[in-house]
């Protein structure tokens, strides 16, 4: 592939909805402009985009592609992003590198739950849209229903340009508006307007013209004044005002027929912004960069591991360019990075290059220290740019690995796993010493867990995370135990009195030597301690921590040979347990402060389901549509809460959590936690 100057580049993400037919559509768009010479079929898991191995087993994305095609002299470097929005983070990823987005809506569904984030995201980095109903050869397909739609909820800038030719088994090509010329087929043969449609193509083109006029003041003068706008004018007005983001067009076609593509490339041409015409996005701080020309600076904003090929790291150039073979600055680490050879690619194939042009897309292997979010510059010219911003996980699960031989290897590939994916992460519980994987959602963490067997042969299980409970007294106690054995020769003997007492909620252990007169020799004290110590880490409930205790050691008796540290440090640890059996036992779990945001529409039914979780409702905070419900709810409630929330309000409600406090667990759940721990221990024995 020939090397592009930026303008003559475009970077476009496609956004939707999962189902709604960007990978369908996007290997139309490839075979339209030749990029390949035959159309794969999702199905058959031949298409350019889809080639994982999880993305074929389950026929849906779930990698970000790059799938660069040349169309009119122009370099289009598509991004096919996942619409299951628990790989949200590909999605961010997209938009970051990118000036404008297609927004992919099913012509049967209309707006979906994926199509108002999606949105969302392009609004909030500015993007430049284009939105394309697709399936318009589907039964129920209905255009004029979708148009309706996004003028409803996105105000009167959503104008459609063009207009199909018929629906369902009927669908035959599309009307350019702007033309007024229709185009059949997957050839684009033009054609004259059929009679049915050629007074609704003149009522939106008269539309089209008035949005227009009405986005620029020098063409709104004219409009006013009477005078009627030539097509050059027309056309130059909506391609400005659509690379400002006040008028956003929608077309229509298909990708399984081919019907539409190519106007939907051209469209990409004359109406999406260039790289040319995007500043440079420094980093907040940063100082403006006012050489020219501009030194290097490259984002990285994917990175994929690889057990044979290594580490590839695909990044974006905004200024200078990037060879293959140099060395390279990275910003954000302080690292001196080697650079070998470079690639574009489509899709999993490759195509090696020897320089990388301002605005483009490429990809190098087996880089150090970088990472996704870096920026790659030159050292006597550094600089920084913003990096991509990422959704924190919410979804948690403990990761247990299958053999003994999947746990020496299992932290490495998770450590190899979240390199690839930002949205992931993972840690290990100190309070319940499990390895925790959190993410956006079910799918993302049982498609890590496939990748781990795969790329790296780890088994690994995936079960819910243990609560961290813990145990504490309610009522102060004396206990005293005595160790003593004889067994020929030198004899064990400790004996200790401890009085327990509670602490307020939320204190730590304490400890006090209260000892007078010698009844312990003081040597002997810390062998005591260290006894309570090791008994806190086991209360006689379920086995879970103690807490919020206060022990002192007040009396006691020795022998003075038969007395030694260990015996000490027992009867210290049997003394406290023996208190804690008798001053009133409860067990104690993690409150969690939680934040629901969600539609209006669904506030009741949070709610309701918040009540069944034994949650207090602290209060609510309507913005507009928008609701937010703030509650205290037992963590253990809400552990699958991410799968709960998705069911609740389909998809449209997100929410953050935080451990606040910890409370008294209810006597019956009390009763179940231990009938769980005791079976659980059983089930361990065998």
């Amino acid at each position: 592939m020939k090397q592009y100057p930026p303008e003559k580049m475009r970077n476009i993400a496609l956004l939707s909805h999962s189902g709604a037919g960007k990978t369908t559509l996007s290997e139309a768009m490839l075979f339209s402009a030749g990029a390949i010479t035959r159309l794969g079929k999702i199905e058959a898991g031949t298409t350019t985009s889809d080639y994982d191995p999880d993305e074929l087993k389950r026929h849906i994305s779930i990698n970000l592609s790059i799938l660069p095609s040349e169309w009119r002299d122009t370099k289009i470097n598509l991004f096919d992003s996942p619409g299951y929005m628990d790989f949200v983070g590909e999605v961010r990823s997209a938009v970051g590198v990118s000036e404008g987005a297609v927004i992919v809506v099913a012509a049967t569904s209309g707006i979906e739950v994926g199509t108002e984030l999606t949105w969302g995201y392009a609004e909030d980095a500015g993007l430049a849209r284009i939105v394309f109903v697709s399936k318009m050869d589907r039964e129920n397909a209905n255009f004029l229903k979708v148009v309706d739609q996004f003028r409803t909820r996105y105000g009167t800038r959503c104008i459609p340009i063009q207009l199909p030719i018929g629906a369902h088994t009927d669908f035959q090509g599309v009307i350019d508006l702007l033309t007024m010329k229709a185009f059949m087929g997957a050839s684009s043969d033009e054609a004259a307007i059929p009679a049915e449609l050629a007074d609704k193509a003149q009522e939106l083109r008269a539309q089209i013209v008035e949005t227009v006029a009405e986005s620029d003041d020098a063409l709104m003068e004219k409009y006013l004044g009477g005078a009627e706008l030539g097509q050059d004018e027309l056309a130059a007005g909506l391609q400005k005002a659509v690379s400002e983001g006040k008028i956003v067009p929608i077309m229509v076609g298909s990708g399984l027929q081919n019907i539409g593509m190519r106007e939907l490339l051209n469209a990409m041409v004359d109406l999406m912004p260039s790289p040319a015409s995007r500043p440079l996005p420094l980093a907040e701080g940063s100082a403006p960069v006012d050489s020219e020309p501009k030194p290097l600076a490259a984002l990285v904003f994917k990175t994929t591991a690889d057990p044979y090929v290594g580490k590839l790291t695909y990044f974006r150039v905004f200024a200078g360019a990037l060879d293959s073979n140099s060395q390279i600055w990275n910003s954000n680490q302080g690292a001196v990075e080697r650079i070998g050879q470079l690639y574009m690619l489509r899709g999993k194939t490759q195509e090696a290059v020897s320089r990388v042009e301002t605005g483009d897309i490429g990809a190098v292997a087996k880089l150090g220290a970088t990472v996704t979010g870096d920026t790659l510059t030159v050292q006597d010219k550094a600089v920084k740019l913003s990096t991509i911003t990422f959704p924190k996980p919410i979804f948690n699960v403990a990761v247990h690995p299958k053999t003994k031989a999947d746990l020496d290897k299992m932290g490495t590939s998770l450590a190899r796993l979240t390199e690839e994916d930002p949205t992931l992460r993972v840690y290990r519980d100190p309070d319940t010493a499990e390895t925790i994987l959190s993410g956006m959602g079910d799918t993302q963490v049982d498609v890590a867990a496939e990748r781990m067997q795969r790329k790296f042969g780890v088994g690994v299980e995936l079960k819910p995370p243990k609560v961290p409970y813990r145990e504490t007294i309610t009522r102060s106690v004396q206990a005293e135990f005595k160790h003593k054995k004889q067994t020929g020769g030198h004899g064990q003997y400790g004996h200790v009195m401890l009085e327990l007492e509670p602490l307020p909620q939320g204190s730590p252990n304490e400890f006090e030597n209260r000892v007078v007169g010698g009844a312990i020799p003081k040597n002997y004290i810390p062998a005591v301690e260290k006894g309570v110590v090791e008994g806190y880490k086991e209360g006689v409930l379920a086995g879970f921590p103690v807490v919020g205790v206060r022990v002192a050691v007040y009396d006691g008796s020795f022998h003075p040979v038969d007395s030694s540290e260990i015996c000490f440090k027992i009867a210290g640890s049997q003394a406290l347990k023996k208190g804690l059996s008798e001053g009133g036992p409860i067990m104690l779990e993690p409150i969690v402060k939680i934040q629901v945001t969600v539609p209006n529409d669904f506030t009741g039914d949070i709610l309701s389901d918040l009540n069944t979780k034994r949650a207090r409702v602290q209060g609510m905070n309507p913005q507009g549509d928008i609701n937010t419900v703030e509650a205290e709810v037992p963590m253990a409630e809400v552990l699958r809460y991410a799968t709960d929330l998705k069911s609740l309000t389909q998809g449209r409600g997100t929410y953050v959590l935080e451990i606040s406090h910890y409370e008294q667990v209810p006597s019956h759940i009390t009763e179940k936690i231990i009938a769980d721990r005791e079976a659980e221990k059983a089930a361990e024995e065998k």
